[in-house]
C-alpha cells in the first residue's frame, strides 16, 4: 500500500483506507531497521549421494562425475538440476 493524501491505497486492488496517525506512529520505518545481511542459503548438493556422468566445466579439472540435486525454482514453475563436481567441488547448474 502507498499513501495518497489522507488515504492508504492498495497498488493491486485499489482498496482505500483512511490514514490513522496513531497506527502509523507504531509502524517500523526503514531508518529504524537493522540490516542483518543476506539470509543463509542451504547448499542443496551437500550430503547428496546421487552421481551422474557429467563433465566438469572447470578449466583445471578432468572429472566426468558430479553429484546431482533437483531444486525447485522460485514460483514452483519447474525444477533446476544443480551439479557439484565429485573431484574439485566446482558447482554449476544444468541449462
Amino acid at each position: 500500500m502507498h499513501t495518497e493524501g489522507d488515504t492508504w491505497v492498495c497498488r493491486s486492488c485499489e482498496n482505500e483506507d483512511p490514514r490513522e496517525s496513531n497506527a502509523e506512529a507504531a509502524m517500523a520505518i526503514r531508518e529504524g531497521q537493522q540490516d542483518d545481511g543476506a539470509p543463509a542459503v542451504a547448499d542443496t548438493t551437500q550430503g547428496s549421494t546421487e552421481t551422474m556422468q557429467e563433465p566438469c566445466p572447470a578449466d583445471d579439472c578432468d572429472s566426468d562425475q558430479a553429484y546431482s540435486e533437483m531444486m525447485p525454482k522460485p514460483g514452483g514453475s519447474y525444477e533446476v538440476r544443480l551439479l557439484t563436481c565429485v573431484e574439485c567441488g566446482h558447482k554449476w547448474r544444468e541449462s
